[in-house]
């Protein structure tokens, strides 16, 4: 247990205390082999040295999750560190392969929902958190790959929640095994279900719990060959049957005898039972009730879980008739009878509980008095009967009692193993055993021997378990370990159960002596075990003795040990029930063999249990066993409260500290090498240069003096005590290393407060220096100043004399140039009027003529549409087959272009007389502009002799400074009074101009409408050209039921009433032939008239089918039936060919168009052509399906493929959305319509009248898909329905087979990138020393080779979707899924692994999620950028890991800044999680930690506890309209769209080329 050595002052250690059993404190002074301890609680403690234990000061605050890490593997450390993890309610620990379970006693249902399932599933043993997942996948594990049974020990105390593991293996084990039903529940649901039963017969409330099993429970779970459930069932091993008949205070008997007296009333009569305080099986303790529990209500749940379990209503009124008949028995009492040693009932109310007894189990009363009160003995003289005193009848009533209800449980668990069915041919199994712990109690009797036997037993096989586990170890490493000792118990066993001289054949052979009492009982065990070191005698003691048991020393009084272990199995009681009229309790005493049946053996309860024992230990040898320790923090049964003692207790009880003396006695400290240098590097200073590892720790442990240490291959094994010198001389280095540090501090504060003090002596003298050079400057600015102002006041007097001289001089010049400037101003005033006359002339003219060719354009426009309008209007007359409607639509439309015409002559007479009338009225303008020429070119001319006679007269006048006006008033009015004239005339002239204007306007308007009108005849036109192509299309309509009346005329049978049918059908078919020849012939008349339209390339012969129809021969007399039916095949092989054609285009043809898939172009066009959509029946959808899905599921791991497929489905998908509608109507009104179109007149009027209401766009669906009005849509039928409805599951079938390909791809990279790798094994000592930039490096490389190649795969994913024109949608949602599901892999590895919760750790997963950062910035697909808000949980945890002062940050500042989206469990978890394995540093303080607990508390009381783990979203997160909208807004022009050369070969798909052209 880790020996205490190298204790020295200031030693931080752990004492015991009686209060809290062990207390941490630091060692202040030491005396001898004393030491003065100061607690950490304030106390002062004195030791001794050899009872007190290091403290490991370095161990994380939140404890290690296996506890062979500690540093110190003692017993207050073990206890530190459960405490240390309950408190963060991580209540799963490690010893080794051992699980040690806490019971938080609440709810916390995160632990165990399927999404925690899935992560340890196939999970390593200890990557993860522990778990009792773990435990169960390891086992799982192990009988799948070694194909070798397995089974899990779950043992703890009563109330350290076995049961609820036991159900958590179960479903776990269901979850892997699969889920085999039987009658519509699960095989684990089943055997949960039969718990309450088995607890109402098995359970019994003791003195630690209410509802303590007294038998130990093996649950198999059977599985088959491929490792799913095949069977199960229940193996009960010890039922304490003792109970009984006696019972000590202040427990109970069974569960069962209480809720039947609590039954309701009419079942309480029909039993004759009462209060159980009247029963003496019950009354012999003073506890009949339990707190919080209702045997009433608990007896109607067991009676409904009785019922689940297949236990029928007899069956269950027969068992609670035996159990009421043994408490009638139990009141059965005796006395002396009149013979000597004879007895008989003691009174009148013990003859109604006989006689009650006997009704209840249906057998004669005198026989059941006979054999409570009289013995027969079979003797070779023949058979005796001898009479028994009223002790002896009183056992024998006991044990007819005891062996009643052990038959009865018995049956209980058969038919429970019945129900739930077992697989005899079940390859393995996994078995969970459930059973009794160590007890202990004040007064101890033979049930808590036979129990404490069991746990002796299961520790003796637990400890070969841990020894054989610490050897495999050993070996590995390939050490020496034949000196170490194995701590048995074996000797404990042979006390108890060998035979001969063990207790219990001691007690069997005192059982067997009528004169035996408790008292000789005893005093045999003194003698014989006088020596026995596991035997003592207490003192004062008479009756009681001491056993000394792994797990404590245990006092039994062996009172009543006898009668406790007397079963005698009586032959009268065998024959008196086998005899029952009850066929169940016959059943319960089946006839034995004749030697078994003569006579009354002597059965020992003891040597009974001893039996099963070894039967429960060879069942368990056979298996790989796996162990979990159940322990229960407290007796008050709350949550958060941790009892040192009760737990210690419980740990000693449950071997956890033996499993330690075990592995203490071996090598109880071993470290990985690099782990052990990073600790004690700092003792390797003189080891040689250039050693590895290995040779560095054993030079570490060989300078240290360390004796009997091993050295593996990757671990060094130290001796208990030897981890303790190492600290030890660590703490001195380390102290030393302090001094050192300190004494360089303290220097360079000295010398940082010299320098200061220096640096303020050289700044006052700088100041000082600098004053006396500021008073100098001065004066020398001063002398300077008075320089520059004599300097200025001299300038100023000789500018401004200057200034004047100046001024006067610019007078002068003024004067002139304003002259001169007046002059120029007047002469191009003149020229740019000039200028602007010309201007608006030329624009004039100009205009005018850009009139007349606009005018003569429209014209010619207008002639030559009236001349396509003609040509349209005879091919329109071709279509006019019915003489109706379409001769007065030709007779309105010839209307209409001759008033037309008629128009565009008056308008053309009307053109030449305003061309004339402007003609002359432009002449007029030119001569009038030239008249206003010739009088503007005399002005000039004037005006320019008025300049050169003022140029003269200036130059001869006398040189006066005197700007001198020239006016001369005559010439001025002249020019005044032109000027004027001109002004009128212009302004004539722009009134003649408006008015032409506005006529040319007024013409231009009439041309418009006119030219309005001649487009409204077009679109009349082309209305007509499509009621034409739709009449093409209803002949063809007409010879398909021409060909159907003719196969229907021609299967008629020869009768004389078949004879009438083919007469009527011939008419029918003559009548509709002669309906089709006449419109022939009007068709005929119609296209010779008009011919046909440029750019319609459609045949009237196309059938809507696709395929070309044969020449309508010109007969009117009735078709042989026999060539219409040869006909008929033909058009069927047809359509074959084209459907097969239409399907190898499919898969053949992969070009896109415009970002179009060509292959769902044709299929659509193809289908819409052929009328497949309207159609009731139709094998055309089911092999485009066929093929797509045969396809996706050849390419499952070609990505290319696999976006290939999910584009065409989707665009397929999208056409067919935007196209169809799916009517609601039933089949009577389709039948209806039809009949009301059944002619071909009455559809063409029909079609007429619907196409008349709105023709915006047309209804042969031309290329522009995307229709908002239902009118313009193809009202589609089942078939329709159906093939969208597979189209819709194709596409989300390819979009999850490439997510999750794409997440297969990177979830092993995901796995390496979720820890930073280990640094290599075989370092140097200078590398050691040296690690942390190395081991920089070494993580951004590893994290950059990782990220890229995720990077890469992701990259190829998205090449190859927009390589395959994938909807942008689609592809943003999948690379958003794909992200979540990174976040989550990551985040949930970070909270389930401790080792990833550090400092450095943060930094790789930074350094990584950078990487893809940068991807995510650089790529040009914007579905690939907006995915990255995905990872902020994972990114938001790394930030919190990398930042630094944590314990300075509070709640506030980590959930609304650092981890704003992050829960508060997960907060916590990271919290309590993180070490700072680069630094040292701490976590957050503990004040954070508690008002985190403390919100999670008040969430869970709330609401059911959240769960801190994040779940995979693997929905489809986008549905059909999404599909639709990604296609630009719903809209998509297939027009142009070219198709294949496989098609352009042949003639049946020319309509796919009436677009294009």
């Amino acid at each position: 247990m880790g020996t205490p050595v190298n204790i020295t002052l200031r030693s931080h250690v752990w004492v015991e205390d009686p209060e809290l059993s062990w207390i941490n404190g630091e060692v202040i002074e030491i005396k001898g082999t004393n030491a003065t301890i100061l607690a950490a609680i304030g106390k002062t403690l004195v030791a001794s040295i050899s009872s007190i234990y290091p403290k490991d000061t370095e161990a994380p605050p939140a404890g290690v999750d296996d506890m062979t890490k500690l540093a110190y593997l003692h017993e207050p450390g073990v206890l530190h560190n459960l405490a240390c993890r309950f408190a963060l309610n991580e209540i799963y620990t490690y010893t080794g392969n051992i699980l040690i379970a806490v019971n938080p006693f609440q709810r916390l249902p995160h632990l165990y929902s399927v999404h925690m399932m899935e992560q340890y599933k196939g999970a390593a043993f200890g990557e993860l958190s522990p778990h009792l997942f773990a435990v169960a996948d390891t086992s799982y594990r192990a009988m799948i790959n070694e194909a070798k049974s397995q089974s899990i020990l779950v043992s703890g105390e009563s109330g350290a929640g076995k049961t609820e593991t036991t159900k958590m293996l179960m479903r776990y084990l269901a979850f892997m095994g699969g889920r085999s039903d039987t009658e519509g529940r699960s095989v684990e649901q089943q055997v949960l279900e039969s718990n309450p039963v088995l607890e109402a017969f098995g359970n019994a409330k003791t003195v630690k719990n209410n509802n303590s099993s007294r038998f130990g429970k093996f649950v198999e779970i059977q599985f088959d060959k491929r490792g799913k459930i095949s069977g199960a069932a229940i193996r009960t091993y010890l039922l304490e049957r003792s109970r009984v008949c006696q019972v000590s205070d202040p427990e109970r008997n069974y569960h069962c005898f209480y809720m039947l007296c609590a039954a309701p009333p009419e079942e309480v009569k029909k039993f004759k039972l009462g209060d159980p305080r009247t029963f003496h099986y019950l009354n012999q303790t003073n506890c009949y009730e339990v707190s919080n529990v209702d045997d009433a209500r608990e007896y109607m749940e067991t009676r409904n879980a009785m019922d689940i379990v297949g236990i029928g209503q007899e069956a269950q009124d027969a068992i609670f008739r035996v159990v009421a008949a043994i408490l009638h028995l139990g009141n059965v009492k005796f006395i002396k009878g009149e013979e000597a040693d004879s007895s008989k009932l003691r009174d009148d109310k013990s003859r109604y509980h006989l006689q009650t007894a006997a009704e209840l189990l249906m057998c004669n009363e005198k026989m059941l008095e006979d054999s409570l009160c009289k013995r027969v003995i079979v003797t070779p003289d023949g058979n005796i009967t001898k009479p028994l005193d009223p002790e002896s009848a009183a056992l024998n009533r006991d044990a007819l009692a005891k062996t009643v209800y052990s038959r009865l449980f018995d049956w209980i668990v058969d038919k429970i193993n019945s129900s739930i069915g077992q697989d005899p041919n079940a390859t393995s199994l996994i078995g969970v055993l459930d059973i009794y712990g160590f007890e202990s109690f004040k007064i101890n009797s033979f049930e808590q021997l036979c129990i404490n036997l069991t746990n002796e037993k299961l520790q003796q096989h637990f400890n070969q378990h841990v020894f054989k586990m610490e050897q495999e170890e050993y070996t590995r490493e390939e050490i020496d370990w034949s000196y170490v000792e194995f701590v048995d118990n074996q000797d404990v066993l042979d006390l108890i159960e060998k035979k001969p001289g063990g207790i219990i054949a001691l007690l069997d052979e005192a059982c067997m002596f009528p004169k035996s009492t408790h008292e000789t009982f005893a005093q045999k065990m003194y003698q014989t075990y006088k020596g026995h070191k596991r035997f003592s005698k207490p003192k004062l003691a008479q009756t009681a003795f001491t056993v000394n048991h792994y797990a404590g020393d245990v006092t039994y009084s062996a009172e009543q040990f006898l009668d406790k272990n007397k079963d005698y199995v009586v032959a009268e009681h065998q024959a008196l029930l086998d005899a029952s009229k009850c066929s169940f309790v016959a059943n319960l005493f089946p006839p034995l063999p004749e030697d078994a049946s003569k006579q009354s053996k002597f059965s020992s309860i003891g040597t009974r249990f001893k039996q099963q024992l070894q039967a429960l230990m060879e069942t368990l040898s056979t298996t790989e066993p796996h162990y979990i320790r159940c322990v229960k923090p407290n007796t008050v049964l709350k949550p958060g409260i941790f009892e040192n003692d009760n737990v210690l207790n419980q740990l000693r009880c449950g071997g956890v500290l033996e499993a330690i003396r075990i592995s203490c006695a071996g090598y109880p400290t071993k470290r990985a090498f690099d782990e052990f240098l990073d600790r004690f590097v700092m003792l390797a200073t003189d080891v040689p240069e250039g050693s590895d590892e290995k040779s560095a720790c054993a030079s570490i442990c060989d300078k240290m003096g360390l004796k009997g240490y091993q050295i593996g291959k990757t671990k060094i094994f130290l001796r208990a005590g030897q981890m303790a010198e190492l600290d030890a001389r660590r703490n001195e280095v380390l102290a030393g290393a302090t001094k050192r540090i300190q004494r360089q501090i303290r220097t360079y504060l000295t010398r940082k407060e010299f320098l200061r003090q220096k640096w303020a002596t050289i700044s006052m003298q700088k100041l000082w220096r600098a004053q006396l050079a500021r008073k100098l400057y001065q004066n020398m600015r001063r002398e300077a100043a008075s320089i520059c102002i004599q300097k200025n006041i001299r300038a100023h007097r000789a500018r401004k004399c200057y200034t004047k001289l100046q001024a006067s001089a610019t007078v002068i010049q003024t004067g002139f140039r304003t002259m001169a400037a007046r002059n120029k101003h007047r002469h191009r005033r003149r020229t740019k009027a000039a200028i602007i006359v010309q201007r608006e002339w030329r624009r004039h003219q100009a205009h005018e003529a850009y009139k007349q060719y606009k005018k003569a354009t429209l014209a010619l426009q207008c002639l030559w549409r009236a001349k396509v309008a003609r040509k349209e209007l005879k091919n329109l007359r071709m279509a006019a087959r019915e003489t109706g409607a379409l001769k007065e639509a030709k007779d309105k439309l010839e209307k209409r272009v001759e008033e037309l015409t008629w128009r565009l002559e008056l308008e053309k007479h009307q053109k030449v007389d305003l061309e004339e009338a402007k003609a002359q009225e432009i002449a007029n303008l030119q001569n009038t502009l030239s008249e206003l020429q010739e009088k503007l070119d005399e002005a000039h001319a004037a005006i320019l002799r008025e300049k050169e006679a003022a140029k003269l007269a200036i130059e001869q006048a006398p040189p006066v400074i005197k700007e001198v006006p020239v006016v001369d008033n005559t010439q001025l009015e002249l020019l005044n009074s032109q000027n004027n004239e001109l002004k009128v005339e212009v302004k004539e002239l722009k009134g003649k101009i408006e008015e032409f204007e506005a006529l040319c306007s007024a013409l231009e308007r009439d041309s418009k409408a006119s030219l309005t009108e001649a487009e409204d005849a077009k679109a009349k036109a082309i209305q007509l050209q499509e009621i034409i192509e739709r009449l093409h299309t209803n002949l063809s309509n007409l010879e398909s039921e021409n060909q159907v009346l003719r196969q229907q005329a021609l299967a008629a049978s020869t009768s004389a009433e078949e004879s009438e049918e083919l007469n009527s059908l011939k008419d029918k078919v003559a009548i509709l032939e002669s309906e089709n020849e006449s419109l022939r012939r009007q068709t005929v008349a119609v296209e010779k008239t008009v011919p046909p339209p440029e750019g319609v390339f459609a045949s009237a012969k196309d059938l809507e089918n696709g395929h070309q129809a044969e020449e309508i021969q010109e007969t009117k007399e009735p078709r042989n039936p026999t060539i219409v039916l040869a006909k008929q095949r033909s058009l069927t092989d047809r359509q074959q060919e084209n459907h097969d054609v239409l399907v190898k285009c499919l898969t053949d043809e992969r070009r896109f168009d415009n970002d179009r898939s060509v292959a769902a172009w044709i299929i659509y066009k193809a289908l819409l052509q052929w009328r497949s959509f309207e159609a009731d029946k139709t094998i055309i959808f089911d092999r485009i399906a066929q093929t797509i899905r045969s396809s996706i599921e050849k390419s499952q791991d070609d990505t290319r493929e696999l976006t290939y497929w999910l584009t065409t489905s989707s665009t397929l998908l999208y056409l067919l959305q935007s196209t169809l509608k799916f009517s609601n109507t039933n089949n009577s009104a389709s039948k209806r319509n039809r009949s009301a179109q059944a002619t071909l007149f009455g559809r063409l009027v029909q079609r007429m009248q619907s196409s008349s209401m709105g023709m915006e766009t047309s209804s042969g669906y031309s290329g522009m898909v995307g229709i908002s009005n239902d009118q313009q849509m193809v009202e589609a039928k089942y078939p329709a329905l159906l093939f969208k409805q597979h189209l819709a599951a194709y596409v989300e079938k390819t979009y999850g087979m490439i997510r999750d390909k794409l997440k297969k791809e990177i979830n092993p990279l995901l796995n390496l990138c979720i820890h930073a790798p280990r640094p290599t094994r075989a370092r140097t000592l200078r590398e050691v020393t040296k690690s942390i930039h190395l081991t920089t490096t070494a993580k951004q490389q590893a994290s950059y080779v990782q990220w890229q190649n995720i990077i890469n795969k992701l990259e190829h994913t998205l090449h190859f979707m927009a390589e395959n024109h994938v909807p942008s949608m689609i592809t943003r949602k999948l690379f958003h899924q794909v992200f979540s599901y990174i976040n989550v892999q990551l985040f949930n590895s970070l909270l389930l692994r401790r080792e990833c919760c550090s400092f450095s750790n943060g930094e790789y997963l930074k350094m990584g999620l950078h990487e893809l950062e940068q991807w995510c910035l650089k790529a040009e697909d914007e579905a690939a950028r907006s995915p990255w808000d995905e990872l902020q949980p994972i990114r938001q945890a790394v930030k919190f890991l990398v930042s630094h002062q944590k314990t300075q940050k509070s709640l506030v500042v980590i959930t609304k800044e650092i981890c704003p989206v992050l829960s508060i469990p997960q907060v916590y978890r990271i919290a309590t999680m993180f070490w700072d394995d680069k630094y040292g540093t701490q976590g957050l303080s503990s004040e954070v930690i508690k008002q985190m607990r403390k919100l999670m508390s008040e969430d869970s009381t709330n609401m059911s506890y959240p769960s801190f783990l994040l779940d995979v979203d693997s929905s489809i997160p986008f549905s059909v309209e999404d599909v639709s909208q990604s296609f630009h807004g719903g809209t998509i022009n297939l027009s142009d769209v070219d198709p294949p050369p496989l098609l352009r070969q042949r003639s049946d798909f020319n309509f796919l080329f009436s677009d294009i052209a």
